[in-house]
């Protein structure tokens, strides 16, 4: 559940963001505002038309075609208004979604969030806020000054009417106040149990093949359908609470046009001082709860907004991390590990425990051990994604932790055990290492990877289209891609991470001979099993049980 201090963080946040949209913002205000003006002079031309069919002194033919063009111009201004708002809710969430991007990047493996959640932050919660952006800050706007506007006309023409629009106007917050303690409440746990619902689902569907080996694919679907029942719960008691308000809503403007119908309708066949202003300020109700009317809708935007803040803000709102930043990029890098100790929350036994290792420019150092002796934590460390409990990490001689995670990274090339493609053609694939590089340098870093070598029999060469994840390619072809990169990226540190795992012998072979040259004359860290990658150096680190290591000389 929401603690109110969370509540707080998500609306200062809110409120933070909303301020650097104001720009974007004054557009829609203004073209609201000109068609609640439009409103106004269409009700005047209406009651003086209305009044002559009464009998009464008022408006003729002309009347009538300028209402025509006042309908006209209130179309155009909403469609403007619109489109100004849809380009305002676009510009903010793509701002954010970006900003929230770089910061799970940044985070990497220390954020312990599934996929799927991760997946859900960036698409759901981003989602959610856009009605806030796009309606909500220019609804409020506009509940404010429009209301204000046809209030003055009013006491133009009857003081009594202005004096109900304006406490029938005061009555609206009030009662979106007490409905929205409800909706706040139900749209954050509503937000809580999409998250859960997409998480599931991403996680699951990556492992299906998993679950029908062992027969527990149809557990999971019964598991996901009653997550997805609690969804289904959750948004109707979010609508009913949506209705609630609108209710009340609707009979406050009911209200109002029933008293004042009742007092100008009185006096109207009496000798009415002036039938047209009678007319006129009946009129102005529908215009003076429209802009509360939208307001009331998208209050409850500005709700589902709330609960996806709460998620959002920790994230966003994060010091940056600390540390220096590189003057330069190095040519050669040394690493020194003297009685590096590296301890995982929740787990009581250390993933390293003095772990001590220099490497040399033109070094590789092949990091080998049973799974979980802690091979892959080197990598994390020398990747700035974890600061280790004890002892010193230094690079050409100084402290690595003072430097920015972010920094350790830009020295490194890393390459996994499965390499991801993403879907677009080979060369954007491999210029994602940098997306500066020049044409020839590419295919420099394909030729280097061997990626040419079966990129010339494809029909379009390094232009040639891969699905998502690599689709269409062997595994041994997208780790060729992913070596590609590393060669591009030109790092002087190499951190390999199993990469020939599942591959064939044949296949295998190719990728090493790629990697011997990736290594030449760079510091070169590599975590494998196999034995086949021992033949790469003759320098090993074994890591056991204990994570006491001593390197040696095969």
């Amino acid at each position: 559940m929401e603690s109110p201090s969370n509540g707080r963080a998500a609306s200062a946040w809110l409120m933070r963001q909303a301020r650097a949209q104001r720009g974007r913002v004054a557009l829609p205000v203004a073209l609201g505002l000109a068609t609640t003006l439009c409103a106004v002079g269409l009700a005047f031309l209406i009651a003086r038309v209305l009044a002559t069919l009464l009998g009464f002194a008022g408006g003729g033919w002309e009347d009538l075609g300028i209402a025509a063009l006042l309908v006209l111009a209130m179309a155009g201004l909403g469609m403007a208004q619109e489109a100004a708002q849809n380009r305002a809710g676009e510009a903010a969430r793509a701002k954010l979604r970006t900003a929230l991007f770089a910061r799970l990047m940044e985070l990497g493996p220390d954020d312990k969030r599934g996929v799927g959640e991760k997946a859900a932050l960036l698409v759901d919660r981003v989602e959610a806020l856009d009605g806030f952006f796009a309606r909500w800050l220019p609804a409020v706007a506009l509940a404010i000054l429009a209301p204000a506007t046809i209030i003055l006309v009013a006491a133009w023409a009857d003081w009594v009417t202005a004096l109900v629009l304006l406490v029938m106007g005061l009555l609206v917050p009030v009662g979106m106040a007490v409905t929205g303690i409800g909706a706040a409440r139900e749209s954050r746990r509503q937000m809580d149990v999409l998250g859960r619902l997409s998480g599931r689902f991403v996680d699951r569907l990556r492992g299906l093949s998993t679950l029908v080996q062992f027969n527990r694919a149809e557990d999971e679907a019964r598991h996901l359908g009653q997550v997805a029942e609690e969804f289904r719960t959750r948004t109707m008691r979010v609508l009913r609470v949506a209705f609630l308000s609108t209710t009340v809503l609707e009979l406050l403007a009911a209200g109002s046009i029933a008293y004042l119908a009742w007092r100008h309708g009185a006096h109207l066949g009496a000798n009415h001082p002036d039938p047209v202003a009678a007319i006129f300020c009946i009129l102005l109700v529908p215009a003076f709860f429209q802009p509360l009317r939208t307001f009331s809708q998208a209050y409850h935007e500005a709700m589902s907004a709330r609960g996806a803040a709460a998620d959002l803000a920790p994230l966003l709102e994060a010091p940056p991390a600390e540390g220096l930043l590189l003057e330069s990029m190095p040519p050669r890098v040394t690493v020194a590990f003297t009685e590096v100790a590296l301890r995982y929350e929740g787990n009581p036994r250390p993933a390293l425990d003095r772990l001590t290792f220099a490497v040399s420019p033109g070094e590789t150092l092949l990091l080998v051990g049973p799974s979980g002796s802690g091979k892959s934590s080197v990598l994390k460390l020398l990747m700035g994604f974890a600061r280790p409990s004890s002892g010193r990490i230094a690079l050409n001689g100084q402290d690595a932790t003072r430097l920015k995670p972010a920094e350790l990274r830009r020295l490194s090339a890393y390459v996994g055990q499965r390499a991801h493609l993403f879907q677009g053609t080979l060369r954007e694939n491999i210029a994602l290492a940098r997306p500066d590089a020049s044409a020839a340098e590419i295919t420099r870093a394909a030729e280097a990877a061997r990626v040419m070598s079966f990129a010339r029999r494809l029909p379009q060469g390094l232009d040639t289209e891969v699905g998502e994840g690599g689709y269409g390619l062997s595994g041994g072809q997208r780790q060729r891609v992913a070596l590609a990169r590393a060669f591009l990226r030109d790092a002087p540190l190499i951190l390999l991470d199993e990469p020939t795992t599942a591959l064939d012998p044949g296949t295998e072979a190719e990728v090493m001979e790629a990697i011997a040259r990736l290594c030449a004359g760079r510091t070169a860290i590599i975590a494998t099993h196999s034995p086949q990658l021992r033949g790469l150096s003759a320098r090993v680190l074994e890591l056991g049980a204990g994570r006491m290591a001593v390197s040696h000389v095969e």
